[in-house]
């Protein structure tokens, strides 16, 4: 910390000539763990560091936007004509999230810079530090000088002060790295998470995207990284996205922050009608026989889906592609098409249940008839949930369509789920609670083909950092033959245990169940711990997890059940789970593992099961 205090010190005395701070602005999080200080560097550039225990991890980068031939903002000849400074000590309570209080503490900084050479004459930088992070975004005061203007570029920096390891997002795909950062070449996707040291970590990302491009990074030093969006057309009033850093010192206190959510607005109107919880899902099933009964996606399965769903509480049913005829068809008809009676009929039997009914939308559909109309028919059906699929158009265009959708679902009281490239979250479900998980991720049986246990253990720490994921774990017919969809009868490299346990650990607002019932119920003891999941929850907290290898979370239901899932990649291993997170007591512990025996890939549906008293004293050996 001191270094830091005399390095920035240093910098301002050679260029205060051309901004009028007499000092360094620094942020200070509220731990005293981080420090975000703000100064020019010898290029002239006005920018930002940060350390972390006094440890430097990312040196000076540059700030601002580029208007192109307008000249950019801030530039040479700039000044700081104000600085004003808050802290903040609350809390917030979301109407669902990973925890029902959340602290939101912070220091803040807004700076406004006044020049020549671009198109307004003032910006405003508007910085925090929080103890898990630090974010800062650029706005145009409402009073600015200037007329409406194209930004072409956000001039945003990441000059990390050394050879670090990083991930990357990588759409459908299984996700990028570890890489060390001077071996990488051309443009990636956020989450960027990064292992500095043994006990530092960080996460690159955007918060509160309201308008423009969604954030790209491209590699711009041996170890840097800038930003690659266009912001678009900016006014004064306007407000841009938050550039967000995380931090932790394990990649698990990184899962369980909440910078994204803390820095979108507070929701306006109602959302009390949300509701949060476990789904059955038709897409999988479709073909399966048993019992003498073959699953498909019609009105007698869904009515079975609707009475397993009632009976264990979960409150859900999602429908899948191709009701209203085929999906990608540009006349089938989103509102009349195909089994749109059945569908309204299933949705008040739901009803009758206390089990909502979402329903998928495709972009064809979407696009060919009148969104506004399709959307309201469906709210006046009773339709809980909007699944909307394969949305076409630029990044830009599809983020504008993303929040229409969106907000036309509140507006019906309609929950939704973006699916097939989505635009990545950013927070959002803060200011509308009804988006409630996107298929941000590679999904498990996608495109016929499964994803292997590393994936998992990858997109916890790198993909969930975003938000809510849509992952479609809990397969328990993992052999796959007769009785799961006709299209995909690929074995799970995967265990019943690992199933449940995913369940839990990936974040979302609806956990959608991929299998049949009758193969839920071959297993009580893991279908019991699914059927807890109650929702909103109370607490979460990542107890252990290393990137790539394993990861261990506990959530407290909504209930007060306590909940662990545990989950590794292909190797075998064991772990020592404190439970010191408990309240003071006594719990009756159900125990369900992996069998002595077992394998992902050879012995698949072996486990062990075991009751007993623990307390928070205990450590428990899995």
């Amino acid at each position: 910390m001191k270094y830091t205090l005399l390095y920035c010190s240093a910098i301002l005395a050679i260029h205060s000539a051309q901004y009028t701070a007499a000092a360094p602005i620094q942020l200070i999080s509220p731990n005293g763990k981080l420090v975000l200080c703000l100064s020019t560097a010898d290029s002239g550039t006005f920018g930002y560091s940060l350390d972390a225990h006094g440890t430097p991890l990312i040196s000076h980068s540059a700030l601002g936007l580029d208007f192109g031939p307008a000249g950019k903002a801030p530039a040479n000849g700039w000044q700081i004509a104000d600085t004003q400074t808050r802290s903040v000590n609350s809390t917030w309570k979301p109407l669902w999230g990973k925890r029902s209080v959340v602290p939101d503490r912070y220091r803040e900084a807004t700076i406004e810079l006044t020049g020549p050479g671009a198109p307004f004459d003032r910006i405003t930088l508007t910085a925090r530090a929080y103890d898990d992070g630090v974010a800062f975004r650029y706005s145009i005061p409402p009073n600015a000088k200037g007329n409406s203007a194209k930004a072409t570029a956000d001039l945003t920096e990441y000059n990390f002060a050394g050879d670090f390891t990083a991930w990357f997002y990588n759409g459908e795909e299984h996700n990028l790295g570890p890489d060390k950062l001077s071996t990488l070449r051309g443009n990636r996707e956020p989450v960027m998470t990064v292992q500095a040291a043994a006990n530092a970590f960080l996460a690159l990302h955007e918060a509160d995207l309201r308008q423009g491009e969604p954030l790209r990074l491209a590699k711009s030093g041996p170890t840097s990284f800038r930003a690659l969006t266009a912001p678009g057309e900016i006014a004064p009033g306007y407000a841009g996205p938050w550039r967000v850093i995380f931090y932790g010192n394990s990649p698990g206190v990184m899962v369980d922050s909440h910078l994204l959510e803390l820095l979108n607005p507070d929701p306006e109107g109602d959302f009390s009608w949300v509701k949060t919880g476990v789904a059955t899902w038709d897409w999988r099933i479709d073909g399966a026989k048993v019992e003498g009964f073959n699953y498909g996606m019609n009105y007698e399965s869904w009515v079975r889906m609707i009475d397993f769903s009632a009976e264990h509480g979960m409150p859900h049913l999602v429908l899948d592609a191709n009701w209203y005829g085929p999906e990608f068809a540009k006349d089938s008809d989103p509102v009349k098409g195909d089994k749109a009676k059945d569908v309204q009929k299933i949705i008040a039997y739901g009803k009758s249940k206390n089990v909502g009914v979402w329903l998928y939308l495709n972009d064809v559909g979407g696009r060919q008839f009148p969104i506004e109309e399709t959307l309201a028919h469906y709210g006046g059906w009773g339709a809980a949930g909007v699944k909307y699929g394969f949305m076409s158009g630029s990044p830009e265009e599809k983020h504008a369509r993303t929040r229409l959708i969106t907000e036309l679902c509140a507006k019906h009281k309609m929950l939704c789920n973006f699916h097939d490239g989505p635009v990545h979250p950013y927070g959002q479900m803060r200011t509308w609670p009804n988006a409630v998980t996107r298929e941000f991720c590679l999904p498990q049986l996608d495109a016929k083909r499964v994803f292997q246990p590393k994936t998992f253990v990858s997109a916890v720490f790198i993909n969930m950092l975003a938000g809510p994921l849509d992952m479609n774990n809990g397969m328990f017919d993992l052999r796959q033959g007769p009785t799961t969809r006709v299209d995909n009868p690929l074995e799970v490299p995967s265990t019943l245990v690992a199933e449940a346990a995913r369940t839990l650990i990936v974040f979302s607002g609806v956990t959608i169940l991929p299998d049949i019932p009758e193969f839920y119920q071959k297993y009580p003891e893991l279908l019991e711990f699914i059927a807890a999941q109650k929702m909103p929850w109370r607490e979460s907290k990542t107890l252990s997890g290393v990137i790539d290898e394993h990861i261990v979370m506990a959530r407290q239901s909504a209930k007060g059940t306590w909940l662990v899932g545990a989950a590794t990649n292909e190797e075998a291993r064991e772990l020592d789970v404190k439970l010191d997170f408990l309240p003071p007591g006594t719990y009756q512990a159900t125990i369900v593992q992996d069998g002595e025996d077992g394998h992902y890939q050879k012995n698949r549906e072996t486990l062990r099961t075991e009751k007993r008293k623990v307390s928070p004293a205990e450590t428990l050996r899995l």
